[in-house]
């Protein structure tokens, strides 16, 4: 059995001890805010920045842009990951301005299943921090773009 071979055993070990020696390199997050209506894709989120960063880690949920407005006026998180498209009428573009405009000024990094070199353009100039693919969500593909923003300085390790 190879590391190389996806799903292996092997493979799993090394993507853990990735993780483990990236962790380091990540900011201490006290709190994260998930904006996702969606229940399978919020749940996978949930469990996936559990695994990173552990269950002391302050998750809150927020299914519609309204109320995700509503619990950043209560309290500011250190991080947001926002949905490209929540419920039938919001869509990123749209709920930027709105999270910002409620004194948000950590990252934001936008969510989404119909992410392509365009969108993350449009989504770029719109204001999100970073991006990645919903079909990608893994731990992995959290920490790349949190590296990126570490290393340009957006966020503090």
């Amino acid at each position: 059995m190879s590391s190389g071979n996806k799903g292996t055993g092997a493979d799993y070990l090394a993507r853990k001890s990735d993780l483990a020696r990236i962790r380091q390199d990540l900011p201490d997050f006290k709190s994260i805010l998930v904006v996702e209506d969606e229940p399978l894709a919020s749940n996978r989120m949930l469990a996936t920045l559990r695994g990173m960063f552990g269950q002391e880690l302050d998750i809150r949920h927020a299914r519609t842009v309204s109320a995700a407005v509503d619990m950043l006026i209560k309290e500011l998180p250190d991080l947001i990951l926002l949905d490209d498209y929540v419920g039938p009428n919001d869509t990123a573009v749209d709920s930027l301005p709105l999270i910002r405009h409620a004194k948000f000024e950590g990252a934001v990094i936008v969510v989404s299943g119909r992410m392509n070199r365009l969108r993350r353009a449009e989504l770029l100039s719109k204001g999100a921090d970073e991006t990645i693919n919903k079909d990608d969500l893994d731990s992995g593909s959290i920490a790349e773009p949190l590296l990126r923003l570490v290393s340009s300085g957006r966020l503090k390790a």
